[in-house]
């Protein structure tokens, strides 16, 4: 392409500065060009607080050369230059001469690729000509309402999924992108997942953070790959129909030298004063959100994942820590906003900036908040007061039914309420269920441990467990090795226990979870009325002394609605009666005593008339001999006079159909016989 449609020019030096530049990333950061007929890379930074700044890199040995020094374009504080005979696979950094004279080597905030770690340098790659092939899913998402669409996300950490055998060559063992891709497909489609969330995809140089502390936001982390790789696997997963979520971290980054701390030898990317600028309990720093430069930045980088790779949702993390100015600060160690609160006005600006703009541009797609407070209004419309964010992740349901879960049988009766009281908030706003990575590291013990009892107890109490959030409202979350009871706690530094796959309980376990998510996926009486009580209905509440729960998840249509019974003690309840809705034949469609999930194999009847007679306040009952740790789903059809009213609309025109034909045929006939 030719330098000029590449270098920064005036228009977009003001977009920049209003905070409004969408594509910046097309402009700052290393891009191949063409200047008089000359092929090369134009490198573009911001850098406003430095006194001179080079590119430097394999091609000048690393050094401040007068060739190299890069020019100052317009008064916002970029600078440019165009390198002749270079190319794509050159490393780089920016030398910046700060004010006080001091030398730092700065990778490329905007670059789209990264040496690999220990190497801290940016890397030249063109990502103009990735080749993409899932146009009908990007038109199907354009199409779509995610808050009516199944979304059982499989969490997992690339490197850690598995691992090849490591060797001299190969000491990380990590797998490609490519390969990747087609491994986690053919699990992630027999088990019944719809998307896979990708942890540590952004570069980022230290393994312990899991990605979470980033220095390349724009480059797909080369621990795996190239940036071809990272599309090739994206686009896999789109042909075969599963979604694909990042993690995203506008909340703070690290203060590596490489980085974005202290950028430009001042506090650039980050608030100045450390009361606002630091987390103190991370040692990490915190981007400065009353600067549009800034925002810019986070803001372009969030439409780059999803309009150059295609990225269907981002989940952002540690969102409380950027709405509370006092987050982690002790009492005098954080600064009032101008009402004297600790409201982070320009984080929640941000927030309204960034999920107006992105799912604006990009119907379809998701921005959900990690958020663990009661803000009010997180998934609710900017316009309405809201932050704007498509969904968030429910962590209050999620700390009350481990603490459910954790306890001894005997006392779950005394603490009943653990597992009702999210239904008193469960449609305040629009909630992901979620047991994620941060659930089974630091000593907090992996799912299937955290269950009381010997070892066949733990399993009966996790499939328990598993079938009532499958049943709760909102979408549902597992982090990988939760779906078949990895024993040990998730490491990032080795694979998951596959082993265990080669034991029983292990496998029963694998199999009862793929039979709740293919239960979930083919049941839109689970998925596409989560947000309002038009969709879920309480049988039996109050049930404590037996801790039986029991509940009614309602289709729009009426049709296939789901009644959950499920036993949280070792007691078996032999003819247990449930309440029903109506007269009729209830289906049952998920067993847990089934010999292939570890129960006893009894044989049971495919379907359960209804009694007349008052149960659970209804009107009708059905009687189900309740296993220890039990689970029993049924299926009806609802019979209500809407329903009644239409069958009868289509028999009669089914009938007079009917009649016309035979009176028309009569007539044939007649004709024919004359």
């Amino acid at each position: 392409m030719e330098l000029k449609e590449v270098r920064i020019g005036e228009l977009d030096q003001y977009l920049f500065g209003q905070g409004t530049h969408y594509d910046i990333y097309k402009k700052l950061g290393a891009h191949l060009a063409t200047n008089e007929g000359k092929k090369g890379v134009y490198f573009a930074v911001w850098a406003p607080h430095a006194a001179k700044v080079h590119v430097v890199g394999d091609f000048n040995e690393w050094e401040e050369r007068e060739a190299y020094e890069m020019t100052r374009v317009g008064e916002i504080g970029i600078y440019e230059i165009f390198v002749e005979g270079i190319g794509v696979g050159e490393l780089y950094k920016f030398l910046i001469t700060t004010s006080d004279g001091r030398k730092l080597y700065k990778a490329d905030p905007y670059g789209n690729q990264a040496e690999f770690r220990p190497g801290t340098a940016s890397r030249v790659t063109d990502i103009s000509r990735l080749k993409w092939a899932d146009a009908r899913w990007l038109k199907a998402r354009g199409k779509q309402n995610v808050d009516e669409i199944p979304m059982a996300i499989y969490e997992v950490h690339p490197g850690s999924w598995r691992k090849h055998p490591v060797t001299e060559e190969d000491p990380d063992g990590f797998y490609n992108y490519r390969e990747f891709a087609h491994e986690l497909t053919e699990y992630v489609k027999d088990m019944g997942y719809t998307h896979v969330e990708l942890m540590g995809i952004a570069e980022h140089p230290f393994d312990g953070s899991w990605g979470y502390q980033v220095i390349g936001y724009y480059a797909p982390t080369a621990r795996y790959g190239t940036p071809e790789d990272f599309q090739y696997m994206v686009n896999y997963f789109h042909k075969n129909g599963i979604g694909v979520i990042l993690d995203w971290v506008p909340a703070h980054f690290p203060k590596d030298a490489a980085g974005l701390a202290d950028f430009d030898g001042q506090a650039l990317y980050e608030y100045a004063d450390p009361r606002k600028g630091e987390h103190p309990d991370w040692g990490t720093k915190v981007f400065d959100y009353a600067k549009n430069e800034v925002k810019n930045f986070l803001i372009a980088n969030a439409l780059y994942w999803v309009e150059q790779f295609h990225i269907d949702g981002l989940r952002v993390d540690a969102v409380a820590s950027m709405l509370y100015l006092d987050y982690g600060r002790s009492a005098g160690n954080w600064v009032p906003n101008i009402y004297g609160e600790n409201k982070n006005l320009e984080a929640i600006e941000f927030f309204k900036h960034l999920n107006t703009v992105v799912t604006g541009r990009n119907h379809g797609t998701m921005i959900i908040a990690e958020e663990s407070t009661a803000w009010p209004q997180v998934t609710g419309r900017p316009e309405d007061g809201g932050l704007g964010f498509t969904m968030k992740w429910n962590m209050g349901w999620m700390h009350d039914f481990l603490d459910y879960m954790k306890l001894d049988p005997y006392f779950r009766s005394y603490n009943h309420n653990k597992m009702t009281f999210s239904m008193t908030y469960a449609f305040s706003e629009k909630y992901v269920l979620v047991l994620s990575h941060d659930e089974v590291v630091h000593m907090k013990g992996s799912m299937i441990n955290k269950m009381p009892g010997e070892y066949d107890d733990k399993f009966a109490n996790l499939k328990a467990g598993y079938s009532f959030m499958m049943g709760h409202p909102g979408k549902k979350l597992l982090f990988m090795g939760q779906d078949f009871a990895q024993f040990r706690e998730w490491s990032e530094a080795r694979e998951l226990d596959w082993y265990l796959l080669a034991e029983e309980k292990h496998v029963q376990m694998k199999e009862y979870v793929k039979e709740l998510l293919h239960l979930y996926q083919g049941s839109p009486a689970l998925y596409e009325t989560d947000d309002n009580w038009e969709g879920f209905e309480w049988v039996n509440a109050d049930d404590s002394e037996r801790s039986i729960f029991s509940f009614i998840r309602h289709s729009k249509d009426g049709k296939n609605n789901l009644l959950f019974v499920v036993n949280f003690t070792p007691v078996e309840r032999p003819e247990y009666r449930v309440g029903v809705p109506q007269s009729g034949s209830y289906k049952l469609v998920l067993n847990s005593d089934e010999a292939r999930f570890g129960g006893s194999g009894e044989k049971r009847a495919s379907s359960y008339r209804s009694k007349k007679g008052v149960c659970d306040n209804k009107p009708y009952s059905i009687g189900y001999s309740l296993p220890a740790y039990g689970v029993a789903v049924f299926q009806y059809e609802k019979k209500d006079k809407t329903v009644k009213k239409a069958t009868a609309r289509k028999n009669a025109v089914k009938k007079e159909t009917t009649a016309r034909k035979t009176s028309a045929a009569k007539k044939t006939a007649a004709k024919k016989n004359a």
